[in-house]
């Protein structure tokens, strides 16, 4: 169970914005369908408009929630990617030719 957790919330800190919007997407969809069967008689235009601003009171509640998991989170796994991330710019930088040879001139890769 703790390995789908894992695996569940680093999908989410992955695909942040497609969570987000599939979190309003299904609170508009739950809030129509509920809307549907408790006032059949309400008007279509209302119940968009209301199911509208249930979504959106979920999902500044979900933007909140992740703002505070971002900012604890984050607080602890910055380090760790800040240096890996330093590293692999190092990595990159030093696995380049050179521009140019031992006399000054320029390297043939290198020029247009």
């Amino acid at each position: 169970m703790e390995r789908m957790s894992s695996s569940l919330q680093y999908w989410v800190e992955e695909h942040k914005l497609s969570t987000i919007g599939a979190v309003w997407a299904t609170a508009v969809g739950a809030s129509v369908a509920y809307s549907r069967r408790r006032a059949p008689a309400r008007a279509t235009g209302m119940r968009l408009i209301h199911a509208r601003m249930h979504a959106q009171a979920l999902t500044l509640a979900v933007l909140g929630g992740a703002a505070l998991a971002h900012h604890y989170h984050g607080k602890s796994t910055n380090a760790g990617k800040r240096q890996q991330q330093e590293d692999l710019d190092y990595g990159f930088y030093s696995q380049l030719p050179p521009a140019t040879d031992a006399d000054g001139n320029e390297n043939e890769r290198w020029s247009w």
